[in-house]
């Protein structure tokens, strides 16, 4: 309870202070922020230093925001200005830098300890009945073993003295994604439930809600992952959907109880001042939409050194502050980078992601919507059930009035014409649609508002069918080759599935058709790439069967929960047969 009361003075302080931050600037250049913390501030100058001193060969920015303090941060801080340095640019010796972070840090990492899940099994009862093909079978139990390994519990440390740790002291058991990624992230956190239910492991699902119910408990949404520097900004609003899957399996009505409330500030967080934009269209109705919006307008963290470096194109302070408030708000969109975001697609420095609202951000709010109405109904609470619904109703309005393209038979994104600072409604127009093709594109398909229309249905898969996104190892995120890893020739897991699972759930024999073949690309690379590499990948390249992705700003992982997660959904649905091939 005290680190509750210390959780929300110190929020608090940081709605005060960014109040502040935001008077007195240039209407053009006033973004919300919400300032990071002393610890994160200083790691941010160790992790200037160590590209200076280690050079740009493996280094990996997030490593120095990562590591924890062995003594507080005035000490540490005052040895580290003691360092002896050289030359105009005052660097460091390796071996003086290599001493100090060994003297004076833990690992990246060390916070966090392996955890064994107490509802594992190594054959769970009732695994994959569907799976007949035993290589495939085996594969299957393999992937399922790797929840071992991504498991984790925050160290009592973190929880004693949070001010020497940029990790968050989360109440329970985790999952992490894998690879340099050792927190929780939230979107990835509704593939790896899906995986986890798949593998009957309820209480380890259950625990994830649970933590990030705090989070909206402490910040008032839930963070784009579970680390200090990450309080600025959310990702994809999922946390219903994965309330909603886990009471159909389990009935567990005070998971529903529990999480109801915070369902409730994500939907207003979500649809706050910052976050709605009104567009009227041609009969002259108002549409409520949201965008992203992260509360920063500085570099990332995790990423400072990198931003710093992009933002050097810019002259002026407030085209910089700009920059990344657009490049902070992409990665709050979970598609951290591609061209959706950029006015100039082969040009990085042009993303204006808060200038655009975006499809697949509104399908997942609607899904909210309708989830939370579906879970006040559980609770017997009609009023909200039926305010929510309504909600829906109208967001699927302004879906259909903004982005639906009827002659593409595809959503659209839309650009906002004045930009996103300045004005927060406007007029539609036709050419305001970003009509390059996108996986996200076909995302309300996953939504039964959508799926259910059969007309619809048969339109848009026919527009997916012809898109070019379609490839022998899956789904392409885009047709536009940039080098960013949200964009062509990459796949990811969670794209396949929420296509795959709205194709599928429509009930129309083709779409299953289609929906079932796009699910055996996607486990056949999986499949091949595990047996090549030891290991389950972040992205994959549609392009060659068994091939892992590559592109953004650091080197592939592994590991990896969501692609765990959709490969198990995928399985338990569709299943694998004895004489079925699995290799490509």
């Amino acid at each position: 309870m005290a680190q509750q009361i210390l959780n929300l003075v110190f929020f608090s302080l940081l709605i005060l202070t960014t109040m502040t931050l935001t008077r007195g600037l240039s209407k053009k250049c006033r973004v919300t922020v919400v300032p990071t913390t002393p610890l994160v501030t200083f790691l941010e100058r160790v992790q200037e230093t160590a590209l200076d001193t280690f050079g740009e060969k493996n280094f990996d920015a997030k490593l120095y925001v990562d590591l924890s303090l062995k003594l507080n941060l005035s000490k540490t801080e005052k040895a580290f200005d003691g360092l002896p340095r050289s030359g105009e640019n005052g660097t460091v010796s390796v071996k003086d830098l290599k001493e100090f972070i060994a003297t004076y840090f833990d690992d990246a990492g060390d916070d966090l300890l392996y955890y064994d899940p107490v509802d594992f099994v190594p054959e769970p009862e009732g695994f994959l009945p569907k799976v007949k093909n035993p290589e495939v079978r085996a594969w299957a139990l393999e992937v399922h073993a790797l929840w071992k390994n991504l498991s984790r519990k925050v160290s009592d440390g973190v929880r004693e003295q949070p001010e020497l740790h940029t990790l968050l002291p989360l109440p329970e058991a985790v999952v992490v994604p894998g690879s340099r990624f050792i927190e929780v992230y939230y979107w990835d956190s509704y593939w790896v439930i899906r995986g986890l239910l798949s593998s009957k492991m309820y209480e380890t699902a259950k625990a994830i809600v649970t933590n990030l119910i705090f989070l909206v408990d402490t910040y008032g949404y839930v963070l784009n992952g579970s680390r200090a520097y990450y309080t600025n900004r959310s990702q994809p609003p999922l946390l219903s959907a994965m309330v909603y899957e886990i009471y159909n399996r389990t009935c567990d009505v005070e998971l529903v109880r529990k999480a109801l409330s915070a369902l409730l500030k994500e939907h207003a967080f979500w649809n706050s001042e910052i976050h709605k934009v009104t567009i009227q269209d041609a009969q002259g109705c108002n549409h409520n939409l949201s965008r992203y919006y992260a509360m920063w307008n500085k570099p990332r963290p995790e990423s400072s050194t990198k931003d710093k470096e992009s933002a050097s194109k810019f002259l002026s302070n407030c085209e910089k502050q700009q920059f990344y408030h657009d490049i902070a708000s992409a990665a709050e969109s979970g598609w951290d980078f591609s061209t959706r975001w950029m006015r100039n697609t082969s040009e990085f420095t042009t993303l204006s992601t808060t200038s655009i609202l975006p499809v697949d951000l509104n399908v997942y709010i609607l899904k909210m919507e309708l989830d939370i109405a579906f879970l006040a109904n559980v609770l017997g609470n009609k009023a909200t059930m039926e305010s929510f619904l309504e909600a829906a109703e109208a967001r699927k309005n302004a879906i259909n009035s903004v982005f639906w393209n009827g002659e593409m038979g595809q959503w659209f994104d839309y650009r906002l014409t004045n930009g996103a600072i300045c004005k927060e409604s406007e007029t539609w127009q036709a050419c305001n649609q970003n009509q390059n093709v996108y996986a996200s594109n076909f995302i309300p398909l996953w939504i039964d508002l959508f799926h259910s229309d059969v007309a619809l249905v048969k339109n848009v898969m026919g527009s997916f069918q012809s898109s070019g996104l379609i490839h022998v190892a899956g789904i392409a995120t885009s047709l536009i080759n940039s080098g960013q890893q949200w964009d062509f020739p990459n796949g990811w897991a969670p794209l396949q599935h929420m296509i795959v699972e709205g194709l599928l759930r429509s009930g129309l024999k083709e779409a299953r058709s289609l929906a079932e073949d796009i699910a055996v690309r996607w486990i056949k690379t999986n499949y091949v790439g595990y047996k090549k590499t030891g290991a389950i990948h972040e992205k994959y390249d549609v392009q060659k069967c068994g091939e892992f992705g590559g592109g953004g700003e650091y080197i592939p992982q592994t590991g990896f929960g969501w692609s765990n997660g959709v490969i198990l959904a995928f399985l338990e649905e569709f299943g694998w047969p004895e004489d079925r091939s699995i290799g490509c």
